[in-house]
């Protein structure tokens, strides 16, 4: 188990893995990702049962995670990096024509780590229910994790597969949702108001929490260790993450504007200035 210290250390890191990987190309999206750090470093260097070096794309008898919201995929190619599943250096390869490291994770060429295409908003629970399904068929006893954005949830296909997930009572899931308040046209209040996201979830039968400190490390933690606690009980849960989006970057902190845009040169060196260099850069 990773000291809370260590994580700290590798949440920095990932932090500038991604407004580097963003800059490098003038392309990608680096405010979600910098809102998810916390929640990402949690899942693959503490929570989850998971095997980088020997990656299998069945996922028999370890811990699985989908991401839904595929635009982030810079600080999931950083987590997946960092934690061993491919070359640090292939970091720089990101967004570039006939790579691995796609805007949004692809399957076709083979990325250790990715198991599902993903960016179409929408969909990520659905699969993340298949694949908790077909763990209980298979006696495998290891949880499923999945990441969604708050905006996503406006996406009809969320809330069918919610209905169906507590119908058929899938209580190996943990699907949480990435509660910024904010998508690419501006907060999610002034798009399409969803009210109450744990009243929801609770209304379509599932175990819900919250997360109020989202970009605390210890908080992110207790947290899924308390949803994980919850599984096995009949009822799918979801986490109610709330995090600042562009979190650890002032400038780029609690606003939409960021959901898209790279940083120029003078913005990146601003940027980096703020985050810690721990590890190593790629």
């Amino acid at each position: 188990m990773t000291e809370i210290k260590d994580l700290q250390r590798i949440c920095s890191q990932t932090r500038r893995d991604i407004v580097r990987m963003v800059h490098a190309v003038q392309s990608g999206h680096p405010g979600g990702s910098l809102g998810c750090v916390e929640y990402f470093v949690a899942l693959y260097h503490h929570m989850m049962e998971h095997n980088a070096e020997n990656f299998d794309p069945d996922g028999k008898n370890e811990d699985l995670f989908f991401l839904s919201n595929g635009h982030i995929s810079p600080v999931y190619y950083s987590v997946l990096s960092r934690a061993g599943y491919f070359p640090l250096e292939e970091l720089s390869s990101f967004r570039k024509l006939n790579t691995r490291l796609q805007g949004h994770p692809t399957t076709h060429e083979g990325l250790p780590g990715i198991r599902i295409a993903s960016g179409s908003l929408g969909q990520g629970m659905s699969v993340a229910i298949g694949a908790a399904l077909t763990k209980k068929l298979g006696q495998d006893s290891h949880l499923v994790y999945s990441l969604h954005g708050d905006g996503e949830l406006q996406e009809g296909q969320i809330w069918e597969a919610a209905m169906y997930a507590s119908a058929k009572k899938v209580d190996n899931l943990i699907a949480t949702v990435d509660a910024n308040g904010q998508q690419i046209d501006g907060a999610t209040d002034d798009v399409l108001p969803m009210g109450s996201i744990e009243a929801k979830f609770k209304a379509f039968g599932w175990e819900t929490l919250n997360i109020e400190k989202g970009n605390d490390l210890t908080s992110v933690i207790e947290g899924l260790e308390q949803a994980k606690a919850l599984t096995g009980k009949g009822k799918p849960v979801a986490v109610i993450l709330k995090t600042d989006m562009g979190a650890g970057v002032d400038f780029m902190a609690g606003t939409h504007k960021w959901h898209g845009i790279p940083p120029n040169d003078e913005q990146l060196e601003l940027a980096l200035g703020q985050l810690e260099e721990t590890l190593g850069d790629y």
